[in-house]
């Protein structure tokens, strides 16, 4: 408990320097990052919070790294892209929060699900504030904890204040603990600044879920003795409560204690202290040594991603005349099938086989264990999935319509996709994406919402419109390693037939198919959009026109596109979407960068109606753009 003390009360004296630039203390709280980091095992994964210094310090990390991390160099963990303890490291086995803080207990979670899937005896310690347990991330995470029996110590360290905010401003309940009933788990209240306590209660308890998985809620009592990071200060503390509490000190307390049972000298505190200074000392100096980062924006743009071998598989002979539908289940199974980690979570999908029955008779094949129903959830199984991901293990989750994708958006974009960038670590997850208008379903059934996520770095977006296309993009996207947001349109899941290869094979991203060609004009599309041009373009045939499926939006074979643009001079863009800030403007904007000069007429996107999607169906196919492609595309033609 000394080390991190005495580190943070350095750290103090460089943030007043201008040496570093935020700092969250953790001063009063290290009996609890200590006391728990000190009752696991050091492969058992610990994912701790801002104020946690006690964690690290206990695994043992080198301090130099530590305060790299802190000054943005490349000695740290994030190459100078993330802060403070944004950060993981599989070598020690700590996964560091995002700024989101709800996220954290799903991920942990998905740790837990793993170790059990593996049949290892670990436990996973995860810790939010008690302002973080006013998410709802956290009543969707402890309640899949509690139907999944993982062993999740769920670690609470009330100390008092949400930034300002009091508890009795945060919740009603008496105590955090009594959260715990409610989702029918076992739950402790602790002494947080008794270490004695915290090791022996924590370490008792890891020890039973080693043995009986389960999840267990632990609330520390504790308090902040700084503001919620040092410029917030603690004005609005009363001084009183201030006083009381530096009363109860862990280290001043634990000290007397230790010098009364005559475990310690004063001499031997002194010499403590003067071996912790000197290890100080001795690990700033290396990292004040250090170089600034050097920007390399090659590298920059290539962590991005984890990198993908991409192998392919070729087919025999033999095909099926199949469904979408069917091309989709196919891939998934057979991708089971090579895959022994890999396992596949949504809402109804085990019995039940899904809403759509893409997975029926996979529970019978492969089992509950890997065939998973989920709560209704959707944040708190993204963040599992990523947490299965850093443990070892695949994931397919099935969104069960692509509109549900809200609800579990801030782990996608801001977990999912940022995480190879930010520390190394991959999210190797599909996150499967029923979508699309045209069947009459409404505005919270019919999206097809790829924008929101090819707008976003580290994502790779996915789209077929065929069932060979699907089934061999399906069969990519789950061998690689970095997240895919796997696109299915429902208006095709049965309405389309092609024969398709019965044994398993990859097709590779970024490969636009190119279905039609000819010299008159490009039309671009993808989903549903391929089959409205297609249906145009074949009862127009003096119509001479390249059309290209793109099947991949991000990445997106712009190569073919201007190869295209270049022969026709005449570029239309088909989306179901939208129009504004749709993947069409982009293509737009893109070739008007790179092709103007071999453009005859202006690139034109036709889209949706800038409205929800209404349920009628008369309104439906008026806010669908099927028609109006037929007159844009006669208007550019003239043109």
């Amino acid at each position: 408990m000394l080390k991190p003390r005495l580190i943070e009360e350095k750290m103090l004296i460089l943030l007043r320097q201008g040496k570093i630039s935020k700092w969250f203390s953790g001063i009063g709280q290290e009996a609890i990052s200590v006391g728990v980091a000190s009752a696991l095992t050091p492969d058992e994964y610990i994912l701790p919070m801002h104020r946690n210094l006690g964690v690290f310090t206990t695994r043992n990390i080198p301090l130099h790294r530590l305060f790299s991390q802190w000054q943005g160099k490349a000695n740290g963990f994030t190459n100078g892209r993330d802060r403070s303890f944004h950060f993981g490291t599989q070598e020690y086995r700590i996964v560091g929060m995002i700024s989101h803080l709800g996220p954290q207990l799903g991920v942990a979670d998905g740790i837990a699900l793993a170790d059990l899937l593996k049949n290892n005896k670990r436990v996973t310690a995860v810790f939010t504030g008690e302002g973080g347990t006013s998410e709802g991330d956290f009543h969707e995470s402890l309640n899949l904890a509690a139907v999944w029996n993982l062993p999740v110590l769920f670690c609470i360290e009330n100390n008092g204040y949400g930034l300002s905010t009091p508890t009795n401003e945060q919740y009603k309940c008496e105590n955090l603990a009594d959260k715990g009933p409610g989702y029918g788990m076992e739950s402790h209240i602790v002494d947080g600044n008794n270490i004695l306590e915290v090791f022996s209660m924590v370490d008792e308890i890891c020890k039973s879920m080693r043995k009986n998985p389960r999840p267990v809620l632990l609330e520390f009592k504790t308090f902040r003795m700084r503001g919620h990071e040092e410029a917030s200060g603690t004005k609005y503390v009363p001084q009183e409560l201030l006083d009381a509490w530096e009363e109860k000190d862990p280290i001043v307390n634990f000290e007397k204690f230790l010098l009364d049972e005559k475990i310690l000298s004063a001499h031997l505190i002194e010499t403590l202290k003067n071996e912790i200074y000197a290890e100080i000392d001795y690990d700033l100096k290396k990292a004040f040594s250090e170089q600034e980062i050097e920007v390399d924006q090659t590298k920059e743009l290539g962590d991005v991603y984890k990198v993908f071998d991409y192998q392919q598989h070729n087919h025999s002979s033999a095909t099926s005349n199949i469904r979408l539908i069917d091309a989709v289940s196919q891939g998934l199974k057979q991708s089971m099938d090579r895959h022994d980690n890999l396992v596949v979570m949504g809402q109804d999908i085990a019995d039940y086989g899904g809403v759509f029955k893409i997975t029926e008779g996979f529970v019978q094949t492969f089992g509950k264990e890997r065939i998973r129903n989920t709560p209704i959830c959707e944040s708190a199984v993204v963040s599992a999935a990523m947490g299965l991901s850093i443990n070892g293990v695949k994931s397919v989750m099935e969104m069960q319509f692509a509109d549900f994708v809200s609800t579990g958006f801030n782990p996608i974009v801001n977990y999912l996709a940022k995480v190879h960038y930010r520390w190394g670590e991959n999210a190797d997850v599909v996150i499967r994406m029923p979508c699309g208008a045209g069947v009459g379903a409404g505005p919270f059934h019919s999206q097809t919402n790829e924008a929101w996520f090819t707008k976003t770095p580290g994502l790779k977006v996915v789209y077929p419109a065929f069932p060979y296309d699907a089934k061999g993009l399906l069969a990519t996207s789950i061998n690689d390693p970095n997240p895919v947001l796997f696109f299915e349109h429902k208006g095709l899941y049965r309405s389309i037939y092609q024969e398709v290869p019965e044994d398993y094979y990859t097709l590779p991203f970024g490969k636009a198919a190119i279905l039609k060609e000819g010299s008159d004009i490009t039309v671009v599309s993808y989903g549903l959009g391929v089959h409205w041009a297609l249906d145009a373009l074949n009862e127009n045939p003096d119509i001479k026109a390249d059309l290209l499926d793109l099947r991949t939006l991000q990445p997106m074979d712009m190569d073919a596109i201007y190869t295209s643009v270049q022969k026709t001079g005449k570029l239309i863009i088909l989306q179901e979407d939208s129009l504004f800030g749709g993947v069409a403007s982009d293509i737009s904007a893109l070739v008007m960068e790179n092709c103007f000069k071999f453009l005859d007429a202006p690139v034109m996107r036709v889209a949706s109606l800038e409205t929800p999607i209404p349920f009628a169906k008369n309104l439906e196919n008026n806010y669908l753009p099927k028609a109006r492609f037929v007159n844009e595309l006669f208007k550019l033609l003239a043109y």
